[in-house]
């Protein structure tokens, strides 16, 4: 491979979305699925026809078949062993994963949080500062003193939420960068672990297609086919089209902005949505130049293990 696709095409400018990680997970699974399948239809005519070939075959023949089933049931393992393998490595990556996507919804509402304490603590000084302002005529001192006493709690509660709101600020950025680094590392794992995956099962499938060849002259014809369309499978066009179809964004999420109470430039953003540059509206997607009409190329992922 040339390059890689994962990391550069599953984001979204929404930074609690996840959608770009839920897509490369629902297409792993649909490849685990795949080999699963396989490896039941490789266990079950490994059992049926060595049975069928002991009651109508002469010897000879069903010695054939003994050995075939032999076969099968070895390639089963393999199949097994290897899904069993990649489970295990998955499994490490979505555990952080799902530990970083966590921290990173969770620190953020602790900043959404801080905001709002700050600017209610903003209004809550502007309210004693024109009450003072109301009692400057006010014969009463002891009423003067108390406006102004709770003037100073409020500016000192202000100065308080205002540090408050900076640091979970801070700390959102840094969770925000830490969840970029991961979901980048496990973009990349995710991709070597599907080449791998789309590699052993054409390889599998192809020994499969082979052994039966052997065994059955008659049914050559369309395991040659079976042949051909795995010779059509590329592992660089099946990663493009998967890319093309369910790609979220190329864009990170912008960091969430600090937003001065008194500033003129207020931007009202709904929460949920990360501040960032107004981008022109990007154009239609390319259409890609193989899709599943096209005659020439064919996907794992449309592969049938019935029998007609």
């Amino acid at each position: 491979m040339t390059r890689s696709l994962f990391k550069g095409n599953f984001w979204s400018a929404d930074i609690l979305s996840t959608i770009g990680y839920d897509n490369i997970i629902q297409h792993l699974n649909n490849g685990r699925k795949n080999c699963k399948e396989f490896e039941d239809f490789l266990k079950e005519s490994t059992l049926k026809r060595a049975l069928e070939v002991f009651k109508q075959q002469v010897d000879n023949v069903a010695q054939c078949h003994i050995q075939l089933a032999q076969s099968l049931r070895e390639e089963a393992r393999k199949m097994e062993e290897f899904r069993e393998k990649q489970k295990l490595q998955r499994k490490k990556t979505e555990l952080i994963m799902d530990a970083i996507h966590k921290q990173k919804s969770l620190q953020f509402k602790k900043t959404m949080d801080a905001k709002k304490n700050y600017e209610q603590k903003c209004r809550d000084k502007d309210e004693a500062e024109q009450a003072v302002s109301r009692s400057a005529n006010l014969v009463n001192p002891k009423q003067q003193e108390k406006l102004f006493v709770k003037l100073a709690t409020s500016k000192t509660a202000v100065e308080d939420s205002d540090k408050a709101y900076m640091l979970h600020i801070g700390t959102l950025d840094k969770v925000r960068e830490e969840w970029q680094s991961e979901h980048i590392k496990a973009c990349e794992a995710f991709e070597a672990q599907e080449c791998e995956r789309i590699n052993f099962f054409r390889n599998a499938l192809w020994l499969h297609v082979n052994q039966l060849s052997q065994q059955c002259v008659t049914s050559d014809e369309m395991y040659e086919q079976v042949r051909k369309s795995l010779e059509m499978c590329s592992i660089q066009r099946d990663i493009e089209y998967f890319v093309n179809q369910r790609k979220t964004g190329q864009i990170p999420p912008a960091p969430i902005m600090y937003e001065n109470f008194y500033s003129s430039q207020k931007n009202a953003v709904p929460a949920g949505k990360a501040t960032g540059p107004n981008l022109a509206r990007r154009g239609p997607l390319p259409i890609p130049k193989s899709s599943p009409d096209d005659p020439n190329y064919s996907l794992v992922d449309d592969y049938s293990l019935l029998y007609q």
